[in-house]
C-alpha cells in the first residue's frame, strides 16, 4: 500500500528542523554539491512586474540521497501593506527511485531555517574562532534564523542589529533576546553595528550597499544573503575586493549574486575572485580563512540541494516525533 505525502505546516518544520540539525543537513548538501552527486538546473524566475512580485521554481535531484525536491516560492513586495508575508513557498519530497511523493511542506519557514543554517555552517567554516560579537542587518525573518546560526556556530556574547525601521529593529531585539537568552540591542547606525563586529549577516531587500567599507573591520566574516539578483548589491564593492569571498554554488553565483557581478562588471575583480565553494573546503579541496586579520565574505543566493537536504530531515525527524498530517489522496 502507498503511503500518503505527509503534510508538514511551518509550526511542524520549525519542530522537526531545529538549527543544530539544519546546520548539520547544510554540510551534507553543500559536500554533495561541490562533489557532483547533484543535479541543479538553473532556478527559473517568473516575474510579474504589475503585481511588485515574483515566482521561482527550484527543483534538484540528489544522487547520494536518491531524493528529488521541488519548491515553489513566491516574494510580493506589497503584501506587508496587505498584511501577507512578503515569502510564501511550498516544497515537495519525492523519492527518486519510485517517483512517489513523501512530503509536503511549508517553504518559507524551510527556507528560513537552511538560509540562516548555512550562514551558521559558512561561520563555523571561515569566521575566527574567537568570534563573539555578531552584527545583523536587516529585522525581519531571515534575519532572525541568521542571528540563530551564527550563535549555533559560535559563542556569541552579544548582537547588535541595524534596520532602517527603528521600531523593527527594537522588536527583533526584544524577542530574540528572549528567545536566544542573548543579549541584542539596536545600532543607532550602521557604523554603530559594525564597530565591534566579528561576524556580519546581512538579509534585507536593500537594492545598495548597506554599510561603508570605511566601517569594516580587519577579520571579520560576513554572511551577505539578501541580494540574488544580479543587479542588486548589499556589500560595498570595495569589501568584496578586500575579502576572500566563498559561495555556494558556482554557476549559480555568476548568475544571480549581484553583490559579485556589480564590481565583477565595473573590472574590480574577476571571476576567479568568487572561484571557491563553501564543499570544497568541507571537502578538503579549498582552503578557507588563511589569518585572524583576513576579511572573509560568504555569498549565498541559495540552492535547491539545500532545500532537498533540509526537508529530507525534516521529514525525517518529523515522522519519529509524529508530526505532520497524512494527506488525502484520490481513490
Amino acid at each position: 500500500m502507498i503511503e500518503p505525502p505527509l503534510y508538514l505546516s511551518a509550526d511542524d518544520v520549525r519542530r522537526a528542523l531545529p538549527m543544530s540539525a539544519a546546520i548539520a543537513a547544510m554540510r551534507e548538501a553543500f559536500t554533495q554539491l561541490s562533489n557532483g552527486q547533484v543535479t541543479l538546473p538553473p532556478r527559473q524566475h517568473i516575474a510579474v512586474p504589475d503585481e511588485h512580485g515574483v515566482a521561482l521554481v527550484m527543483a534538484c535531484h540528489s544522487a547520494a540521497q536518491k531524493l528529488f525536491s521541488l519548491k515553489f516560492i513566491t516574494l510580493f513586495d506589497q503584501n506587508r501593506s496587505k498584511g501577507l508575508p512578503l515569502i510564501q513557498s511550498l516544497v515537495i519530497l519525492t523519492d527518486g527511485t519510485t517517483g512517489q511523493h513523501l512530503a509536503v511542506m511549508d517553504g518559507a519557514a524551510l527556507t528560513a531555517i537552511r538560509t540562516g543554517a548555512a550562514s551558521g555552517l559558512a561561520t563555523q567554516v571561515l569566521a575566527r574562532p574567537d568570534a563573539g560579537i555578531v552584527a545583523i542587518f536587516g529585522a525581519g525573518v531571515q534575519a532572525r534564523t541568521q542571528l540563530e546560526a551564527v550563535a549555533c556556530a559560535r559563542s556569541i556574547g552579544t548582537a547588535y542589529v541595524y534596520d532602517p525601521d527603528a521600531a523593527a529593529a527594537d522588536r527583533f531585539a526584544a524577542e530574540i533576546s528572549r528567545q536566544l537568552n542573548l543579549p541584542v540591542e539596536r545600532a543607532a547606525s550602521p557604523k554603530d553595528a559594525l564597530e565591534n563586529a566579528d561576524v556580519v549577516c546581512t538579509a534585507t531587500t536593500s537594492s545598495s550597499p548597506v554599510f561603508d567599507d570605511g566601517d569594516v573591520n580587519r577579520g571579520i566574516h560576513i554572511n551577505a544573503i539578501g541580494s540574488y539578483r544580479p543587479d542588486v548589491t548589499e556589500i560595498p564593492p570595495a569589501t568584496v575586493c578586500r575579502a576572500r569571498v566563498v559561495v555556494d554554488h558556482r554557476p549559480s553565483a555568476s548568475e544571480e549574486a549581484g553583490d559579485l557581478l556589480v564590481p565583477l562588471k565595473q573590472g574590480l575583480i574577476t571571476e576567479s575572485h568568487f572561484h571557491t565553494e563553501l564543499g570544497e573546503i568541507l571537502a578538503g579541496k579549498a582552503k578557507g580563512r588563511s589569518s585572524a586579520a583576513e576579511i572573509t565574505l560568504f555569498k549565498s543566493v541559495g540552492v535547491a540541494i539545500q532545500d532537498l537536504c533540509a526537508a529530507a530531515r525534516a521529514l525525517e525527524n518529523a515522522r519519529r516525533l509524529g508530526l505532520g498530517a497524512p494527506m488525502q489522496t484520490a481513490p
